[in-house]
């Protein structure tokens, strides 16, 4: 072997080595961390509010597991059928799919792969479980990001829906049964989404202008949109507020609960009347932290 070879062989070692990591971390981009780390929080709230006879840390991390693997693979799966949208939008050209780091191909299975494995420990754990996991799989992808987020802004509703399905899936698991109470969950997280959501399209209108997909800043102004704002942040918190008193939470986790209610929907209203970029920003900082917030009460009170 010559020492030109054996350079050549070094090299590519180097670089294998090099690739890998920045490959894990692209596929960790891909999850969405901070997007799936919250609707897991509402899966383990949603569980721990069905107080369970005898939870135990097998059967918590099983929940985490199958939720992490089943909305990690849906969210890597839409980033696949979107990834030609990202490309035509400033904030997300830099992608992993757009950009190239990873194939189409390898997105697929990967998304596949995670959604498969999570659906069917899922079912194992509970049939009634691994099926509302499974619907919110099929909502999430099909309806919303195949099927009506091209065509329409209303398609936000159907992601409000998949939105909820954790919560109303970790209730199930521990209650045996969808019952009112995580169907009010399920409700808070759906009337939630529009306020996390139409907030940030109206920051970024101009990019989902440039790539024709339909929002509701560009499809009915944006006046319109912070009145839709205001009542959709109103209804979620009183869903919200609804389920905990169904709950029968004690006084000072219900204080907290209607003071994180109170502090949202103040500056809403506020935000609604007095719109800047700024308090747009801030509301949907705001509105994380107060779903964040709500979830901890509901672990706290169990």
């Amino acid at each position: 072997m010559t020492d030109q070879t054996i350079s050549s062989t070094a090299e590519t070692v180097r670089s294998s080595s090099r690739a890998l990591p920045r490959k894990l971390k692209a596929y960790w981009v891909l999850v969405k961390d901070l997007q799936t780390g919250l609707l897991l929080i509402t899966g383990l709230a949603g569980y721990l509010s069905g107080r369970p006879a005898q939870p135990t840390w097998p059967e918590i991390l099983s929940l985490l597991g199958t939720l992490f693997l089943t909305v990690g693979g849906s969210t890597v799966l839409n980033m696949v059928v979107d990834r030609d949208i990202d490309g035509m939008m400033a904030r997300t050209k830099n992608r992993p799919l757009p950009s190239g780091i990873v194939t189409p191909a390898e997105g697929l299975v990967l998304g596949v792969g995670m959604v498969a494995l999570g659906t069917l420990w899922a079912s194992l754990l509970s049939p009634l479980y691994g099926l509302i996991v499974f619907v919110g799989v099929l909502v999430d992808v099909l309806v919303y990001t195949c099927w009506l987020k091209r065509r329409t802004a209303w398609s936000i509703a159907w992601g409000g829906i998949a939105g909820g399905i954790p919560v109303l899936a970790g209730r199930a698991l521990a209650t045996g049964r969808i019952d009112g109470i995580g169907l009010w969950l399920a409700l808070s997280v759906l009337l939630w989404i529009p306020t996390h959501i139409m907030t940030f399209s109206i920051k970024y209108a101009d990019d989902y202008q440039a790539a024709d997909v339909p929002v509701f800043p560009n499809r009915y102004g944006v006046r319109v949109t912070r009145i839709i704002i205001g009542l959709s942040t109103g209804g979620a918190v009183v869903a919200m507020l609804w389920a905990m008193y169904a709950l029968d939470l004690n006084a000072a986790l219900m204080w907290v609960a209607r003071s994180l209610g109170g502090v949202l929907f103040g500056f809403t209203l506020f935000a609604t009347l007095r719109p800047t970029p700024k308090l747009n920003s801030w509301l949907y900082k705001l509105a994380s932290l107060y779903m964040l917030g709500s979830m901890i009460v509901l672990i706290a009170g169990a």
